[in-house]
């Protein structure tokens, strides 16, 4: 990670303040660029291009005229695809369940989402939006999936409200308003938290996949080695290359100790209608939905968009902490990756998928890693999705447990908790990281979240010198109604331990 300041948390520039530091930017890209030969060492090269880079919005930024493809570029591609692969699988599988939908659902759609993803990724990471960051998988909607469908919730009529109140936020600029509202202490408890719950779980759940076949030895001698690996990529200063090598290992090592692999998705073609997939006796099974539907599952999706300002906040300051200085220009903007995932999530929910949207994790801090600017490998990361749904057979190793575990961890999880550390070491920070954490611990990062950002900019902890410079609408209304509002939804719907919900309808 470079050792220059980090920046504020959440600021989103797009047109910074011209300095000196700009006088690089004196021509066009294409007049900028120089090749890599003519540069000391990968590392310089690679800054360079982000330094000249100039992403245009809502214009369209071509190959090689606007960003080139470089090595580097396939690694969050090959990431993002493993990630897009086990997330989208797990959504479909917690509504597969209670439904009564068998596994040929899961896979048929899984594919159906690689193929409809990839679109959205061309049209707005690669072309008209390249700082806008891919719309990946709500993750922390995952365990809220059993009570919405519990509670009669729609899929259709669910995504469809994420999309609305995503888009309403983008265009009010609320994502980038809260992410500023955020401190380094506030961002860097979070990032703590979210890579070490990532990173135990799965160490666990490669444990139990290992116990399962009767051969627990396998998931110890696989992290061993992942361990030793990334130590010695950070040594080189290679971290770039810490997912294909640590799933080459994973992967290779289990098998050669006998853990058991086979390909069985074979290739093919899902479904491409929508009418399939929302009939009543094909697809989801469900039809299409009522105004009952959306009432159901309005506080969720109230949640759902409330907890994209802390997923998007950690993705840019994770850019902010490993791209060097005057890049600014590149950083994913908040609100832009908030407008695409919500035209993504309309468009996705209408055809029928099973994926409900945030910003894409497992692509965005590899890339970040590697320091590439968004646009080039998301073209790869749609390439690679559309080889995957349509050939099927790579789909069976990004969900072989040995390759995707470590993949997650050496990928994501580990880098936030890298970041967190790198926000936390300076200034009053540590008492809000702390809070952060212990909040979160309690309910979920979205609460720990929205009450420690409260009592850091009312001064209770931190910083008070950062709190008494802030208006009476940054200070405390601002984050008390998003304390209110996140609470009181959490506390409708039952999210609160040890309070039953207060709406009849979600007390299962």
């Amino acid at each position: 990670m470079s050792n220059h300041q980090i920046p504020a948390s959440g600021s989103n520039p797009q047109h910074p303040i011209p300095s000196s530091e700009d006088a690089i930017l004196s021509g066009s890209y294409e007049q900028l660029h120089r090749p890599s030969s003519s540069f000391d060492n990968r590392n310089d090269y690679l800054n360079h291009e982000l330094q000249i880079m100039q992403p245009k919005r809502w214009r369209p930024n071509l190959p090689f005229r606007d960003y080139r493809f470089e090595f580097e570029d396939t690694i969050p591609a090959m990431a993002a695809t493993i990630g897009k692969v086990v997330m989208v699988g797990a959504i479909a599988a917690t509504f597969a369940g209670p439904l009564g939908l068998g596994d040929a659902f899961i896979l048929e759609n899984v594919r159906y989402e690689l193929l409809i993803v990839s679109i959205f990724i061309i049209l707005f990471s690669g072309f008209i939006l390249p700082t806008a960051n891919l719309a990946g998988t709500h993750g922390p909607l995952i365990p809220l999936i059993p009570i919405v469908v519990a509670a009669g919730g729609h899929p259709m009529a669910f995504g469809l409200l994420i999309g609305a109140f995503g888009l309403l936020l983008a265009i009010s600029k609320g994502g980038s308003l809260l992410a500023n509202l955020t401190s380094k202490g506030v961002c860097g408890g979070l990032l703590l938290y979210l890579g070490f719950i990532g990173t135990t779980s799965q160490v666990k759940n490669l444990f139990a996949w290992a116990e399962g076949i009767g051969m627990a030895h396998i998931a110890f001698v696989v992290i061993l080695l992942t361990i030793i690996l990334y130590a010695l990529l950070e040594h080189f200063q290679k971290r770039w290359l810490a997912v294909p090598l640590s799933c080459l290992v994973g992967g290779g090592t289990a098998f050669l100790m006998g853990a058991p692999f086979a390909f069985k998705t074979d290739p093919g073609m899902p479904h491409l209608s929508p009418m399939y997939w929302w009939g009543e006796n094909t697809g989801w099974m469900l039809g299409f939905p009522t105004i009952d539907s959306f009432i159901v599952v309005l506080p969720f999706a109230i949640l759902a968009v409330a907890m994209w300002s802390p997923d998007f906040l950690g993705h840019q300051v994770f850019q902010k902490i490993s791209y060097p200085k005057r890049t600014d220009r590149v950083l994913m903007d908040i609100d832009d990756t908030m407008v695409s995932a919500s035209f993504r999530q309309v468009a996705g929910s209408l055809l029928g998928g099973a994926n409900f949207t945030s910003s894409w994790g497992t692509y965005i801090v590899p890339a970040a890693i590697a320091k590439r600017p968004i646009p080039a490998g998301a073209l790869l990361t749609a390439l690679f999705c559309i080889i995957a749904g349509i050939w099927g057979y790579p789909m069976d190793l990004a969900i072989w447990q040995p390759v995707m575990c470590v993949a997650l961890i050496v990928g994501v999880f580990i880098p936030l908790l890298e970041a967190g550390m790198e926000m936390t070491r300076e200034g009053k920070t540590t008492q809000s990281a702390a809070i952060v954490v212990f909040a979160s611990a309690l309910v979920n990062p979205a609460f720990g979240w929205s009450i420690t950002l409260l009592l850091d900019n009312l001064g209770l902890i931190g910083s008070k010198e950062r709190s008494a410079s802030l208006s009476n609408m940054s200070r405390w209304i601002i984050p008390g109604v998003m304390f209110i509002v996140l609470t009181g939804v959490m506390a409708m719907v039952g999210m609160l331990p040890g309070i039953p919900a207060l709406l009849p309808h979600f007390r299962h």
